[in-house]
């Protein structure tokens, strides 16, 4: 099984997270109820395994705690995919939910790049606990920590939870394509990634 765990403490935030690319348990815990949503579905929707256990200065508010757990995340994927030999390197989907549609497009080329077209519906509100424009900052952290190449599109939508939670499945099933063993080689004219 292709995994590895990540601990990370600062002064804000102590979490610890395992992720497992071929499967497994889920145990989540972050603080805001919302978020544990959202990397729920991103598990089950990924098909991967994860624990993930976050102390967070919500006292603050919960820009931390999210930014943070993207930071980490970002980590154990690039840690989980290794020398990227054999993986399928790109991913992609276009996901409905309900007046919601969401595309994420990625490619783990160890060249960390983020684009958001649509997010302007997610700069104002909160769902949950989790202010609506921390979406944007969890990918982005992602993306950097992780070395993806990754587009997030919202085509549209008008329910901040669904759009939200649209991204978040999307970018699992798009994860899940390019994490896939498909042979032998790195998928790389330079031979590296």
């Amino acid at each position: 099984m292709r995994g590895a765990e990540v601990n990370r403490k600062t002064n804000e935030t102590d979490i610890r997270m395992t992720l497992n690319l071929d499967g497994g348990t889920r145990e989540i815990s972050t603080g805001i109820g919302f978020f544990d949503h959202m990397m729920t579905a991103f598990a089950v929707h990924g098909g991967f395994g994860l624990s993930l256990d976050v102390k967070g200065d919500l006292e603050v508010d919960c820009h931390h705690t999210i930014e943070d757990v993207g930071i980490v995340l970002g980590k154990v994927i690039a840690e989980a995919v290794g020398d990227k030999r054999g993986i399928a390197r790109f991913g992609s989907c276009l996901l409905p939910m309900d007046e919601t549609l969401a595309e994420c497009v990625l490619d783990i080329s160890g060249r960390p790049y983020f684009v958001i077209n649509g997010a302007e519906t997610l700069q104002i509100g909160s769902v949950g606990g989790f202010d609506c424009c921390m979406a944007e900052e969890f990918f982005r952290a992602v993306a950097m920590n992780s070395g993806l190449t990754l587009h997030l599109n919202i085509r549209y939508g008008r329910n901040a939870h669904h759009i939200i939670e649209a991204m978040f499945k999307a970018f699992a099933r798009a994860l899940k394509q390019a994490v896939v063993i498909s042979g032998n080689d790195i998928l790389s004219s330079k031979g590296t990634l």
